[in-house]
């Protein structure tokens, strides 16, 4: 490993505060290895969907509730949270295929009003995953 490129590992290794450096490049080779594999269509996985809107936009939160209820075998749990006086954030655990859970995301994503939205894949899921809805 060149010199720069272990020098700034040392410093990651030192600000987030991992015991040494070998579980830092741990850490790191096993969220790569997920970001990887969660590239299948098919791999069960467990991640999160977050939303920012405005809920005074008209009839937002009933389309973000109807999404949601069409994918509900993969919603573990949802947090609403109340930013200020227009803006929510909303937080969904999620568990399921990949491929599926892109799309769930994109849904809600790309609804007119959503301020800001992401999916982040947390790892591979373990237990029961359900790979295909009821539409």
């Amino acid at each position: 490993m060149d010199s720069g490129l272990l020098a700034r590992l040392d410093k990651m290794t030192h600000t987030t505060g991992y015991a040494n450096r070998s579980m830092a490049i741990s850490r790191l080779v096993e969220e790569g290895l997920v970001a990887y594999e969660s590239e299948s269509d098919t791999l069960p996985v467990a991640g999160t969907i977050t939303l920012v809107y405005d809920h005074h936009k008209r009839n937002l939160q009933n389309t973000l509730t109807a999404i949601q209820h069409d994918y509900g075998d993969f919603v573990i749990s949802v947090m609403h949270v109340h930013l200020d006086h227009h803006h929510c954030l909303e937080v969904l655990a999620v568990r399921g295929e990949s491929a599926e859970l892109k799309k769930f995301a994109n849904r809600l994503i790309t609804v007119k009003g959503v301020e800001h939205g992401n999916f982040t894949v947390a790892g591979v899921a373990t237990g029961a995953v359900h790979s295909k809805r009821a539409d």
